[in-house]
């Protein structure tokens, strides 16, 4: 992810691509030699691909092959059929992955991510072991244990959710609608209160919610 000082001034991403891979079109940057180890990174919500704006290089300067994707709902990726279902599951997402790379004939790789990224990460390596090589996952936003998704957590911690209450009302459906860029900068704000990113920075990634499907899906996940 950018540090915290990052500014879109920083040395940007490689071209978009895109290939299909399962109910997806997903468009992704790479970097690096074809040849080299495969590393995949996963951005979450509410963000994109720039968060890796940084990281990327760098790994590619060691000589692994990187790729960093739009996850479903974001930027240029989009569904295939107009009828599938805008699913935000965590079996989807790390689906997403592991077609990604059917798609790309990468038979191994190395899953890194936060937020749904580490979701997705952690998904795909528990359901096809043997196409993770490692696996990072930057938070405890993991697989989510759906027998115990009720239990309440501790005051504090419940009040750090409030856009996951707020989005499953319509009212939250409809804010996130016409103010999906707001609560997206409010959430940048909250989660990294002293990461000073610039409008600019800012605005870079909030073009990835523009996706016609983000809304449905980001509602779906939670």
């Amino acid at each position: 992810m950018t540090d915290q000082g990052g500014s879109a001034q920083a040395q940007d991403m490689q071209p978009v691509r895109a290939v299909d891979a399962g109910v997806l079109r997903i468009a992704y940057v790479e970097s690096g030699p074809a040849d080299g180890p495969v590393a995949i990174l996963l951005h979450g919500y509410p963000y994109d691909i720039h968060s890796y704006v940084e990281v990327a290089p760098r790994l590619a300067a060691q000589g692994c092959r990187v790729i960093v994707p739009y996850v479903r709902g974001y930027g240029p990726t989009r569904f295939r059929d107009p009828s599938t279902p805008r699913s935000g599951q965590q079996a989807a997402v790390g689906a997403d992955l592991i077609a990604l790379m059917d798609a790309l004939a990468i038979p191994r790789a190395v899953f890194a991510g936060y937020d749904w990224g580490g979701r997705a990460a952690c998904v795909a390596a528990a359901l096809w072991p043997e196409r993770c090589q490692g696996l990072v996952s930057v938070n405890g936003y993991l697989i989510q244990d759906i027998a115990r998704a009720l239990e309440p957590a501790p005051a504090p911690r419940e009040c750090a959710f409030w856009y996951q209450w707020y989005f499953q009302t319509e009212r939250g459906r409809a804010g996130l609608a016409a103010h999906r860029a707001e609560i997206a900068r409010l959430l940048w704000q909250q989660w990294s209160p002293n990461w000073g990113f610039d409008d600019a920075t800012f605005a870079r990634s909030a073009r990835a919610f523009d996706n016609p499907d983000h809304v449905d899906v980001v509602i779906h996940s939670y």
